[in-house]
């Protein structure tokens, strides 16, 4: 088997890995990896065929010695991400990695606009934040790179220690923990430890992290940890940045501060009006702030990335049609997630409202519990309709409610919609990508 230094030495040659045998680009080196429905090991050939210099395979049936294209290995996965790592070892710059239950998406591109004000910074994008996905972003990273911001997601048990082990973090954050991938993890502690993974590969290696003062299960997370740089909207002494809400009307303003109370030294506050919907985004906010702080981006020029930040990919964003103003957020969804963009929902202060919510996915035996929790919310929201999306709410007492309606999927909402849209309201579409609730907005 060739070992891994040799094989990079041969990706130095030929810079381009696709894993995709309908994109071959000349030259290239064709990776075969595996899933539930294909296997790459079966196009190599092809691969080859349509101009790839190489073609890496770990099925030995597929081997033909007489062909040095082909090159055998273990575990084509496994090789992707030790290139993937072998390649980030070859820059000296900070990496900064993150994960967390909710915002991290949100939290990564914020933090990659902070600093792009100071420095040409290398980011996740997209969500390209699992296994095959971080080393797919390092191989991204070049020369003229200062910094790199990745994302990292998890739905099992050692999941993160996968990837800090292919990304080797210099410093991290972890944005929350929550009871999201539950049927994954099996519980929220398994949640909280597996996040945590991060934590421990920093503490490992001496490297610093940022830490939200007041999410307490974080600060117990992370109490081992010796460089701790800590952001939140509490009068705690320690903490470097503080922010406070000012509105939601309904975009986030907000101020926010340094200071150091060990020095005797506190700033002025600066107001920030931003693009961002929710209360709950000043979280993300504020770390995105105290990375580009202890990073030496000035001031003002924080301020400017943060007022000038638009969010994409249907998450928090405000639309307004003809008829309605629209709360996006149909990316992402589980319990966390649900009650911030409902608590949000509940302070605005507009009306008429109205909500069409999502199912939760990959709760477990917790399914139940937790969408009679959500309906629950809802009723106490003040939304004058509540569509409720999925067989999961057909288990709750939400029909007993004649403020609810209950769609089996979002072609039965279309279709309601095609009859009778509502019109002058203010609408929360909160669901995750699955549901497909992204699809509403030009009915609406």
């Amino acid at each position: 088997m060739i070992d891994i230094k040799e094989l990079y030495r041969l990706y130095q040659e030929h810079p381009c890995i696709t894993t995709d045998s309908r994109n071959c680009p000349k030259g290239s080196i064709f990776l075969a990896l595996k899933g539930e429905t294909f296997d790459g090991n079966k196009f190599a050939r092809q691969a080859l065929e349509k101009g790839c210099a190489y073609a890496i395979i770990d099925n030995a049936e597929v081997m033909d010695n007489a062909d040095n294209r082909l090159i055998l290995v273990d575990d084509c996965l496994q090789t992707y991400k030790d290139l993937a790592r072998e390649h980030r070892r070859q820059f000296d710059i900070p990496v900064i990695g993150i994960t967390g239950t909710n915002g991290k998406t949100t939290t990564k591109e914020l933090i990659r606009a902070v600093l792009s004000r100071s420095y040409n910074v290398m980011g996740t994008e997209g969500n390209f934040n699992n296994d095959v996905g971080v080393p797919k972003t390092l191989f991204r990273l070049n020369d003229d790179h200062d910094i790199a911001v990745v994302e990292m997601g998890a739905s099992h048990p050692g999941d993160i220690k996968t990837l800090v082990e292919t990304a080797e973090p210099t410093c991290g954050l972890i944005t929350n923990v929550g009871r999201a991938h539950l049927l994954g993890f099996g519980s929220f502690e398994g949640v909280c430890k597996t996040k945590g993974e991060l934590y421990d590969y920093l503490f490992e290696h001496q490297w610093p992290v940022f830490v939200n003062r007041d999410n307490e299960h974080l600060v117990r997370m992370s109490e081992k940890l010796l460089d701790v740089y800590y952001y939140g909207q509490s009068d705690n002494e320690d903490i470097l940045i503080r922010g406070e809400v000012i509105s939601c009307a309904p975009f986030l303003k907000f101020r926010w501060r340094e200071q150091d109370y060990d020095a005797g030294y506190i700033g002025e506050w600066m107001e920030v009006q931003t693009h961002l919907i929710g209360a709950y985004n000043l979280d993300n906010i504020l770390a995105a702030i105290t990375v580009g702080y202890v990073n030496n981006v000035p001031f003002e020029e924080i301020c400017h990335a943060v007022e000038h930040y638009i969010p994409t990919n249907n998450r928090s964003q405000l639309t307004e049609t003809a008829n309605n103003h629209l709360i996006v957020d149909a990316y992402n969804a589980n319990p966390t997630s649900m009650a911030a963009a409902i608590d949000n929902f509940q302070r605005m202060e507009v009306s008429p409202k109205m909500a069409i919510i999502g199912k939760m996915g990959e709760l477990g035996n917790v399914c139940d519990e937790e969408h009679q929790r959500l309906v629950d919310l809802l009723r106490q929201s003040g939304c004058d309709q509540m569509w409720l999306v999925g067989d999961e709410f057909t288990a709750t007492d939400a029909l007993s409610d004649e403020r609810f309606k209950w769609f089996r999927d979002v072609e039965e909402v279309k279709a309601a919609l095609n009859c009778q849209a509502p019109v002058g309201y203010y609408i929360l579409i909160k669901g995750s990508n699955s549901n497909r609730l992204f699809e509403l907005p030009p009915l609406l």
